[in-house]
């Protein structure tokens, strides 16, 4: 048997935190959850699936007792917005719409999506489908997801791959993917492409080190700036 676990879910909670922030009684718990499930079926439908293609990689959401937030992680958000703000405007009447509720949506770009798991995941089902070359599309991703600063990378793809008449597995991966350590800043993403043979899985797992470390980073720069600060003041 293997022991295998969500990379999300595994830190949830010790340094990740739920993509759905809310509290509800036990009796409306299940109606909110699917709600939850529409809202993100439905902004990736009309974001990724459809033009203008606006490179989603994740929706939080958090309610309160009358408002409901979407936050959108986007690569491109100049396209989530759209010209004067009307691209955002159409998708807050449609989820109040969806659920009847006064809905505010927020927008956080992503700095690197060469980086984040579910883009680079979306960026190789779509080449798939064109029937480009696995093995080359795996290699490039990855050698460009290191470039970028990520300290890992592996990727797997399996189904009918090229074609083939039975499914396989391939994977590739560069650096290093500590799964096991609850302390490692893990981005891990499964994506699903439909190519005229079926569908190809495809599983990403990008490692960008620890949060330790990051959190030390930030508190180096603070510190930094405070004795540049000093010294001007001088």
């Amino acid at each position: 048997m293997g022991q295998k676990t969500h990379p999300l879910g595994f830190r949830v909670g010790v340094t990740e935190v739920h993509r759905s922030r809310w509290y509800a009684p036990k009796a409306l718990f299940a109606e909110l959850l699917v709600e939850d499930y529409r809202i993100r079926q439905y902004v990736d439908k009309r974001l990724n699936r459809t033009p203008p293609f606006a490179a989603v990689s994740d929706i939080h959401i958090e309610r309160t007792r009358e408002e409901l937030t979407v936050l959108v992680k986007t690569a491109r958000p100049g396209l989530v917005i759209g010209p004067k703000g009307a691209e955002i405007d159409r998708l807050s009447q449609d989820l109040m719409a969806l659920t009847g509720r006064k809905v505010s949506i927020k927008i956080l770009e992503i700095n690197s999506p060469d980086t984040n798991a579910a883009l680079i995941g979306e960026a190789i089902g779509e080449q798939m489908k064109k029937r480009a070359n696995f093995r080359r599309l795996l290699k490039q991703r990855c050698e460009a997801a290191m470039q970028n600063g990520a300290k890992g990378v592996r990727i797997q793809v399996s189904g009918r791959l090229g074609g083939a008449e039975m499914s396989r597995r391939f994977d590739t991966r560069l650096g290093s993917i500590p799964l096991s350590t609850l302390q490692a800043n893990v981005d891990y993403a499964c994506i699903h492409a439909g190519t005229t043979y079926g569908i190809i899985g495809v599983k990403v797992w990008v490692y960008k080190g620890m949060y330790t470390d990051a959190e030390e980073e930030q508190l180096d720069s603070r510190a930094a700036g405070a004795r540049a600060r000093a010294r001007g003041r001088r």
